[in-house]
Order: C-alpha cells, then structure tokens, then sequence
C-alpha cells in the first residue's frame, strides 16, 4: 500500500474505508464495516481488495460484473461474509488471480459466470472453514477460451478444515489443475478426473486421505508433499510418460521416450519401509503354516484337556493356560497373515488404514497378551515342577490347584496390563509398524514400558535356568528321592529341561535385538526383525502343543478316551483305562515302556511313593 500513488489515511473505528485509484486503477475495502458491497466500482479496475471486513455478511449480484481490465480479485478476511451471489462474477475476461480466504463461506461461490480467457489462472481459496463440498461443475467458468480450453493452472484448497469431498465432476471439462494444494483438509478421495495434468499436488496434513488413486492416473506428476511416509513408497519405483500411447510399441515406451521420476516427501522411515508385510515369499509361506500349526494344535490340546473325565490337576491346569496363550498368539498370525494376502503388492495404499484400524489394535494386543501369559505360564510349569520334585516326600506342602489358580490369576493380570497399555496409548503403540507390535519407543514412558517388559521376560529366563539346575541335581541325589522315582522323574526333568530351554532360546534373539532398539541403538532393520518375528517369535505357539501335550503318555490316554466316545481307538483307549486302574489301586509298578516321562507322570508317581 505505501506504492500506491495515495495518502493513506489513519482510520478511526467504523470508518468505512473503499478507496479507488485512477492511476493504478485499483480498488480497496479495508478495514471498513459496511454489510454489502458499493456497485460503483470504476469500469476499468484491474485489481480488487477486500480484506478485514469485520462485518461484511454477503455480496450481491453483479458486484463485480463486466469488468473488462479487473486482472485480481482479493477477498480475505472476512469471517462474516457467509454468502457471494451466483451472479457475483460476471464477465471478467481477463481475470487471471482469484482469491477467496479466511471468510464464513458455507458454500463455494459460483465461476460459471466469470468467462476468463486468461492463461495460468490461480484461484487460491484456502481457510474457509465451513466450506465441505466442492460441487459438480464448480470451476466451469475460469476458462473457455475454445481454441486453447486454458484452465486453473494452479488451485489453493488448503485450511478448508471441513472440507470432506470433491464432486466427481468439479472438474469436469478441464485438464487442470497443474498445481493443487489441498493441505489441511478433511478429504478422503480425490476425484480421478482432476488428476491427469497435476504436475504438483501437496497434501500435508490430510489425515483422512489414506489412499491414493491409481498411480496411472498421475501422467505427470514430478512432485508430491504427502502426508504419510508409506504413500511415497508408490512413486519410489514408479515411471511415467509424459506423452504415453497405448498404441506405442514397447520398446518405444521404455528406451525412447522421455522418463520421469517423482519427487515425493516425506520418506518412508525405518520403522514403515517400502514393503509389504511380509516382505520376502518364503516368510508369507512360513507364517501360514506356522499359524495354522498353532490354531489347530492348541485347540485340539484344550479340546481333550478340557472334556477329560480325569480329574483337573495342577499339570493339567497349567498346560491349558499354556494352550490358550499360544492359541491366541495363532490368531495373531492368522489375522497378519490374511491382511498381507489382502494388500499383496499394495500395501502403501492400505498401510494406514491397516496400522490405525481397530483390527491393528486387536492383533497388537492379541500377541502382546498371549506372548506375556506364555512366558508366564511356562515360568508357572517350571516352578511347579521344581516344587514337586523338591518337596515330594512332604504331602503337606504339595501345590494345590487353588493355590494354581491364584497365581495364574496374577499372570493374566499382568499379561492383560502388559497389552493394555499400547493399546490405549498410555505407553508405546500398535500402530508403529505395520505387524502391529509396540515399537514405538519415542518417549521415555514408551522406552521404559517396552524394556520393562523386555527385561521381565529374561529374568523369567533366569528363573527357569535356576529351577531346573535344581531339579537336576535333586533327582540325581539318591537321599533325597527313593530310586523308584529317581529314573522316572530323571527323565521328566531332562525332558522338560530341554523343551524349556528351547522355548526361551528361541526368544532369546528376539529379546536382545528388542533391547538394543529399545534403547535406541538398533542393531537390525525392521525388514530384518520380521525374520525373526516368523521365525522364533511365534514358532513356540506351534511347537509347544507337540512337545508337551501329544507327544506325552498322558495326553495320549485323554486323547484316546475322548476319541473312544465317538466309535475311535476303542483298543488303545481301553488300555490305557486299564493301566490306569491299576496305578490308582496300587498295583502299578514303572517298566521301560511306562516310565517314560510326561508332564503329569511325576504327579502320580509322587502322590503313590
């Protein structure tokens, strides 16, 4: 304003201020509190300003009507102006930079009417805040030059916060915008017809648009300023022709026209890279079979252990916790690995909604939850058995199964705090990455959280190395246990020793590389860490239902018993009701064949020593 051949006056409150200037033919409401706009406006305007109207309301037809030279129209703050008339513009031939912000708009204003003939037009209409809608047809009339159809070169969307849709055909008839900035707006979609001449397009900020169009529609692109990391990854190796022709040979299309590359920010992070899920074919194959093992093991072992007419005794108790834990850890890997299936070779696109989705969340707190009470229940076994075979002499002190429950009570407690916690935010989160594990380590409440529990789960390791080098040493010490239990309950702890140590030796790498991202020195990529994740994270929740319940003579006898109701292995099941009538009478002694070691034998065996 201080360039304008004018004195600028000092205005007092309510002093309305519409000046007009003859040598630079400009027009100017500032600051003013008139409610409607004067129809005076000198016929050879080129530049219109309005700006600060604190009660400005509306502006009617024609108030800026056949204005030949008018070049720019400026309308911005003014927060009360709620309504422009259809017929507001008309006839504006050259009219080339329109712009429309911070007001009350509830409506977008009507270009039908503008007829501009002017190339490169800008219409900039951000921060109208009411506006949700761009209507069908709503940039018709910024260009109708027949000859060259020139259109918006370059549209600025942005701050319009209510902003939610774009009509399908808003666009209609034109090849623009070259330049689109809808940054800070609710959208959700962008109507493909708008995109086929967008050399630029910012959306920063829009947390709503979580999936992109088809990249085939981006012709040419050459840069975006997104909002996700993970959309760039669908311009990291994407190539585009200017000029393409689907009638074009081949050869044409890849070697002789010109190729170019999308600019594209922010970056995918180490914690999202360009991946699918699972990033490598033979880790898609793994995780199927892993989780299948898992699902149908698990569900067999609670099936017998649960309709068992055998008495529930503390073993038994134990292993179905154990068996619902590692079935939950399967439901785990089947919900990971039906969404890979789903958005194989897409993930970009469905990244966001996967890792924000309840379903994300629901798998977080599936393997965060099973993965503690596993770990839990197995410190539970062992401790079990080392008090068994430590006191087996001394009925008083034997472990009874309310005394069971009451612990395993404390360990899904803890078990569900642990998963709790990601889940609601309060520390770390699910939706870091995109398997739904709680990396998220950026605040000290989250680092503190996930080392916690990290550090939980090796002195649980340590415990269970101390209980069975006791067992050890007990059951090879003849004073202390008669030799008829001796060679049975020897085997029971070698057995039990090794099924232990292989559970947590294959966590053990897990946890260390856990620890050391945890403490933000990362010693693996994410794409690395997801090896291991199929590898030794879950493969424990297949295993365990064979190593400690099919595998063992007790679980045999139930499995049998339970079979023997619906007409199958009446023989084998008959047997084992035989043998185990004659160990209740007393008439039982152990044999090579009967001796072996399972995860109830020692029960038995020390209740009737």
């Amino acid at each position: 304003l201080v360039r304008l051949p004018f004195i600028w006056v000092n205005l007092m409150a309510g002093s309305p201020v519409c000046l007009a200037n003859t040598r630079t033919w400009s027009f100017f409401c500032l600051g003013s509190r008139i409610r409607e706009m004067p129809t005076t406006i000198p016929g050879n305007t080129t530049y219109i300003m309005i700006s600060e109207n604190g009660a400005l309301e509306q502006i009617g037809a024609c108030a800026f009507a056949n204005l030949s030279r008018l070049a720019e129209i400026t309308i911005t703050k003014s927060k009360h102006l709620a309504f422009i008339h259809r017929d507001a513009f008309w006839n504006l031939p050259r009219l080339k930079y329109l712009t429309i912000s911070n007001t009350g708009l509830k409506v977008l204003p009507d270009f039908s009417k503008i007829n501009s003939a002017a190339q490169n037009i800008l219409l900039d209409l951000q921060e109208n805040i009411h506006i949700e809608v761009v209507p069908c047809n709503a940039f018709l009339g910024l260009g109708t030059d027949a000859l060259n159809n020139h259109f918006p070169d370059s549209r600025f969307l942005m701050g319009n916060q209510m902003l939610s849709h774009i009509h399908g055909d808003a666009f209609d008839g034109a090849e623009g915008p070259v330049v689109l900035d809808i940054s800070r707006t609710a959208l959700s979609t962008l109507p493909e017809s708008m995109l086929k001449k967008i050399k630029s397009l910012t959306a920063i900020s829009v947390y709503s648009l979580r999936r992109l169009p088809s990249l085939h529609l981006f012709t040419e692109l050459v840069q975006a300023n997104l909002t996700y990391p993970s959309h760039c990854c669908a311009f990291s190796n994407f190539r585009k022709n200017r000029l393409a022709h689907v009638d074009e040979p081949q050869y044409f299309r890849e070697y002789c026209k010109v190729q170019t590359e999308v600019t594209c920010h922010p970056k995918p992070d180490a914690f999202n890279p360009c991946e699918d899920i699972m990033g490598h074919t033979y880790l898609r194959v793994l995780i199927w079979i892993i989780c299948i093992l898992a699902i149908v093991g698990n569900s067999v072992v609670l099936l017998v252990l649960l309709t068992s007419h055998y008495k529930l005794n503390v073993p038994r108790f134990l292993m179905c916790h154990l068996a619902f834990a590692d079935l939950c850890m399967g439901v785990y890997l089947l919900v990971i690995a039906s969404v890979d299936i789903d958005t194989r070779s897409h993930y970009y696109n469905y990244g966001i909604d996967w890792q924000m989705s309840v379903g994300c969340q629901a798998a977080g707190f599936f393997t965060v939850f099973a993965s503690e009470l596993s770990v839990f229940t197995l410190t539970a076994i062992t401790l079990e058995r080392w008090h068994t075979i430590t006191y087996a002499m001394q009925l008083e002190r034997k472990l009874r199964l309310r005394h069971a429950a009451v612990i395993m009570a404390g360990g899904w407690a803890f078990a569900w705090l642990a998963a709790l916690l990601p889940a609601t935010g309060v520390a770390s989160s699910y939706d870091k990455v995109s398997i739904c594990l709680p990396m998220d380590v950026e605040t000290p409440l989250s680092q503190g959280y996930v080392v916690l529990v990290l550090l939980l789960n090796v002195v649980a390791f340590l415990a269970v190395c101390a209980c069975y080098l006791r067992i050890y040493t007990t059951v090879h010490n003849p004073q202390v246990i008669a030799p008829l239990t001796s060679m049975s309950d020897a085997r029971v702890a070698k057995r039990m020793a090794v099924l232990i140590f292989t559970d947590f030796l294959c966590m053990a790498p897990i946890s260390f590389f856990a620890i050391s991202a945890a403490l933000k020195w990362p010693l693996i990529t994410v794409s690395h860490a997801k090896v291991l994740l199929v590898l030794f994270y879950p493969i424990n929740s297949c295993a365990n239902p064979f190593l400690y319940a099919f595998f063992t003579k007790s679980f045999k006898r139930d499995f049998f018993v339970l079979a023997s109701h619906f007409g199958c292995f009446k023989a084998q099941a008959q047997m084992y009701r035989t043998e185990t009538s004659s160990v209740q009478n007393g008439n039982w002694t152990p044999s090579p064949k009967t001796s072996d070691g399972t995860i109830y034998s020692l029960v038995h065996l020390t209740q009737h020593h």
